[in-house]
């Protein structure tokens, strides 16, 4: 009975790796790159958070808090999951246990990545962040990202309709 709590406590662990590196680079709010041991570089995007894009208000803002938390430091990250990009989606943890993407919401300077989290006291901290009007909270038209995303691809896309029956009319003419 005693291994299969043990078993249970550690399971976790099992499935995702740990590790640390030195953050090297601020790609935005949301992406770091790491370097390993053997030199070797790696992208994380954090985990359970969602920054305002570039050219989104606060983006910059996002990406200045995220460079002043973590760059040049030892982090430790879990690795959770893959993106579709081929960045590893991972749990950033710095100076003693801070949690990165906590600390980015609770700064008002991301939302809670409800869809990929299930962690609801992110979620408070993110309504705290709303109330006090902090960070991108002052932004009364603030846009989520993956809003902002979206708004972006289907602007995209009308252009290459409007280009594709351009290119229609000057042939039939």
């Amino acid at each position: 009975m005693k291994r299969l709590i043990l078993g249970c406590l550690f399971f976790p662990l099992l499935i995702f790796s740990q590790t640390s590196g030195r953050v090297i680079k601020i790609s935005d709010g949301d992406t770091i790159t790491v370097l390993l041991k053997g030199n070797q570089q790696k992208k994380l995007r954090l985990a359970e958070v969602d920054c305002p894009e570039k050219g989104q208000p606060f983006g910059k803002n996002a990406k200045q808090f995220t460079s002043d938390q973590v760059f040049g430091k030892t982090i430790t990250f879990i690795e959770t999951d893959t993106d579709r990009y081929g960045r590893s989606i991972a749990k950033v943890y710095y100076d003693n246990g801070r949690y990165l993407s906590k600390e980015l919401i609770k700064a008002g300077l991301g939302w809670w990545y409800f869809s990929y989290s299930k962690d609801a006291s992110l979620g408070k901290l993110q309504e705290n962040a709303q109330r006090g009007k902090v960070g991108l909270w002052q932004d009364v038209h603030a846009v989520a990202p993956w809003d902002f995303r979206k708004m972006k691809r289907e602007l995209r896309n009308k252009k290459d309709e409007v280009a594709k029956n351009e290119v229609k009319v000057k042939g039939a003419a």
